[in-house]
């Protein structure tokens, strides 16, 4: 019987010390985290944090992010039936590339809905004469990160904003 009480208390404390860890090392991230901060703020971590090749990187001086507006909802999201409270894109001035890259805060309630319509509505071979090699569509708490891309670039990215 004593034996049974001193196995169960130290389950406990493994199972205790294991949540610990997770939450001190980031192990305890979940999608419903919510992230802080503006958009624009977020988009620059990323391009900062992410692994981008360097042909990418010498590139950015001609990357511009701006504010999502209603005039740019169509062409950007293929779409313009997702309400959302903050967007940004990132895209080249001018570039012979297939990019683009958007955050966007929704109402928690509707991100999955959110992230349907862009994944029914969006549009690979949107470009003049190039397309798009993928597209990846995710979320952290209210935030939806949606980038249509090379896939190195979009795995890329991806990672530095689940690393958020």
């Amino acid at each position: 019987m004593k034996n049974r009480k001193i196995t169960a208390l130290m389950t406990g404390i493994l199972i205790l010390l294991t949540g610990v860890l997770l939450s001190a090392c980031g192990g305890g991230k979940t999608d419903s985290e919510k992230l802080e901060g503006s958009l624009q703020d977020m988009m620059a971590s990323l391009y900062a944090n992410a692994d981008l090749v360097q042909d990418f990187k010498n590139n950015l001086d001609s990357y511009e992010t701006v504010d999502l507006t209603d005039d740019l909802e169509v062409s950007i999201l293929g779409t313009d039936q997702i309400t959302y409270t903050e967007g940004v894109v990132s895209m080249p001035m001018m570039s012979s590339m297939a990019y683009q890259c958007v955050l966007l805060r929704v109402d928690e309630a509707d991100v999955e809905s959110a992230k349907q319509a862009l994944k029914d509505n969006a549009d690979l071979d949107k470009w003049v004469c190039v397309s798009a090699e993928t597209m990846l569509i995710e979320s952290r708490g209210d935030v939806i990160f949606f980038i249509m891309s090379d896939k190195d670039t979009a795995a890329a990215m991806s990672s530095a904003f689940q690393k958020l």
